[in-house]
C-alpha cells in the first residue's frame, strides 16, 4: 500500500469530520494553542498538512503557515478552504520535499511520522525538519506509544477502539516493527466499509535518537497538548525538539 494511493480522493473526502473526532474542539483547540505558542511570532511549516485540520485555525491565529503534502486530493480539499496566498502548500514527501525560506516551527501531528515505513525515511524526516528550521527552532511530533503490552504470545491483532458503527484494530509485524491499522465503519444496514493504512511504529527512545542524529535535543515531552504528565501508562505523547546543531553525518 503506497501512501499516495491510500490518501486518494475518496479518503480525502471522508477525512474531514467537523466538530467530532480529531476535529473536536477539545482535541484541536489545545494543539493549536500550543503550536501558536511555540511559533513565537515566527513562521510555521506543517509536514503532511492534509486538508488543513490544524493549519487553517493556526493561520487564523495570525501564524504564517506553509505546508508539505504528498496527496494531491488532500491539497484540493485544503484549497476549498483557503487559497495559496493564505497557506502555500508544496507537493511532495515530508522526508525529502523542501519549502522555501526558514521557519521557527516545524510540526508533524496525529501520528503521521509513522506513515514513513522505514527507519531511514523517519531519520530523513528529522533531517528535513532541521533543514527548514532557524537555529533554536522547534520540531514538534505527536505520536502514539506502541501498545505491544496488549499483544499476548501468538496473537497478532489488537482492537484499540470500538463504538457503535466503528471498530479500529491493528495487526502487528513485530519482527519488522510494522503495523496495519484497520478501520471498519458500519452503516445503518450493517454493511461495513474498510480503510487500511500501514505504519512503522517508533518507541520514544528511538525517536529521541533520530532527533539527536539530526541535530536536535528533546526539550519537553507530555502525554497530550495540554501538558499532561507523560508516564509509563500514556498512550501517546507530544514531543518538542529544539534544533541545537548541525545533523550528525
Amino acid at each position: 500500500m503506497r501512501q499516495e494511493e491510500i490518501w486518494d480522493a475518496d479518503a480525502a473526502r471522508r477525512y474531514d469530520t467537523p466538530g467530532t473526532g480529531m476535529f473536536a474542539p477539545e482535541v484541536l483547540g489545545p494543539a493549536v494553542d500550543r503550536l501558536a505558542e511555540l511559533a513565537g511570532g515566527g513562521r510555521a511549516l506543517e509536514f503532511a498538512i492534509g486538508t488543513g485540520r490544524v493549519a487553517v485555525p493556526l493561520a487564523g491565529r495570525g501564524v504564517p503557515v506553509t505546508g508539505i503534502e504528498l496527496s494531491r486530493p488532500m491539497i484540493d480539499r485544503l484549497r476549498a478552504k483557503v487559497d495559496e496566498a493564505t497557506i502555500p502548500v508544496f507537493a511532495g514527501d515530508m522526508a525529502t520535499a523542501v519549502a522555501p525560506g526558514e521557519y521557527a516551527l516545524v510540526y508533524l501531528v496525529y501520528n503521521t511520522i509513522s506513515n514513513l515505513l522505514t527507519q531511514a525515511e523517519q531519520v530523513a524526516c528529522f533531517r528535513n525538519a532541521a533543514r527548514h528550521l532557524t537555529p533554536g527552532g522547534h520540531f514538534v511530533i505527536e505520536l502514539w506509544v506502541p501498545e505491544l503490552r496488549k499483544l499476548p504470545p501468538g496473537q497478532q491483532a489488537v482492537v484499540w477502539h470500538g463504538e457503535p458503527g466503528y471498530i479500529g484494530l491493528d495487526t502487528f509485524d513485530v519482527l519488522r516493527q510494522q503495523i496495519v491499522s484497520h478501520h471498519f465503519h458500519f452503516d445503518e444496514s450493517g454493511q461495513a466499509r474498510l480503510f487500511r493504512s500501514p505504519h512503522r511504529y517508533i518507541w520514544p527512545a528511538e525517536l529521541d535518537l533520530m532527533a539527536q542524529l539530526a541535530g536536535f535535543e528533546l526539550e519537553s515531552r507530555h502525554a497530550d497538548w495540554t501538558g499532561g504528565e507523560f508516564t509509563a501508562e500514556s498512550r501517546s505523547h507530544v514531543s518538542v525538539y529544539r534544533r541545537t546543531s548541525s545533523p550528525v553525518v
